[in-house]
């Protein structure tokens, strides 16, 4: 485990089964950002502005398109990319199984989705960046994945849907599975090449762990009362989480979540997912309706 997992890509997919929930109504706002002042945001447009599901977004790497999941009429999930410079929107997918949470992947040219098969079982599958059609899975052998999480290209976290859920590390190179906690938050995040973020909830509050992958130790690193599984962990920033209209910053020093970004004025009302893009000019977040 220890030498599988010292190097960590800053690459965070989360994914979530819809098999039996009730989907909400969802549309994804792209954020414009002032690079030169912090907790600025310059503008904000509506790019689905539509009834339905649109959710879980993520930008590719060259920050040129943002990839996401919709469903339409015929009720079936697939992926879209809405195209920055031309704000169009295309379909990518169109397929009898449902795919979610699309990212682009640390292999190079494929990108990777939960894709949930006609006989319910959701697995990791990789998408070519030019055909989208699949060419493999890292990690096609485990079933029930809600959530993932490259760590490197040989070490996956993941969250598995089983009772109780619990967060799991798979190893390719040596086919090992592991156990690293019970009833984890559905998001665990890179830090560093030795260490990543996952959280734990209780009815009203939510705790955040670092987890040290050479020592294979967890220590408390923040809490919060709130019950809202969405945090990022942002490079320059640290730990950020969305409360209402709001991006919340941990200031570790203080111990004191502070407002980074406050998108109300734009009418957004509820943040459920959120993303920047690699040079922070731009947002992405999931508004519930």
């Amino acid at each position: 485990m220890k030498k599988q997992i010292n190097t960590i890509a800053v690459i965070v997919l989360l994914q979530f089964t819809f098999l039996k929930a009730q989907l909400p109504e969802t549309d994804l706002w792209l954020v414009k950002l002032n690079v030169k002042e912090l907790g600025k945001a310059e503008a904000a447009v509506n790019i689905n502005n539509r009834s339905g599901y649109d959710n879980q977004p993520s930008f590719s790497k060259n920050g040129k398109q943002i990839y996401f999941t919709s469903i339409h009429e015929d009720k079936q999930a697939d992926l879209y990319a809405y195209q920055l410079k031309s704000k169009k929107t295309i379909q990518l997918t169109k397929t009898k199984e449902s795919e979610y949470s699309p990212n682009e992947t640390p292999y190079g040219s494929s990108l990777s989705v939960v894709t949930v098969q006609k006989d319910s079982s959701q697995i990791i599958q990789l998408l070519d960046l030019k055909s989208y059609t699949v060419v493999g899975s890292p990690i096609s052998s485990i079933d029930s994945i809600g959530y993932y999480h490259f760590l490197n290209t040989d070490t996956i976290l993941y969250y598995k849907l089983t009772q109780p859920h619990s967060l799991r590390y798979f190893v390719l190179s040596t086919k090992s599975d592991g156990f690293l906690a019970e009833q984890p938050c559905r998001t665990f995040k890179t830090i560093n090449r030795h260490s990543f973020m996952f959280g734990i909830k209780d009815s009203s509050s939510t705790s955040y762990f670092i987890y040290d992958v050479r020592l294979q130790k967890a220590n408390l690193f923040a809490r919060i009362k709130s019950v809202n599984e969405d945090m990022i962990w942002h490079p320059t920033f640290g730990l950020l989480v969305s409360d209402k209209a709001t991006i919340l910053r941990y200031d570790e020093k203080s111990n004191q979540w502070n407002v980074l970004y406050d998108l109300s004025s734009f009418g957004i009302k509820k943040i459920t997912r959120f993303c920047f893009d690699a040079k922070n000019k731009h947002l992405v977040v999931v508004n519930n309706l």
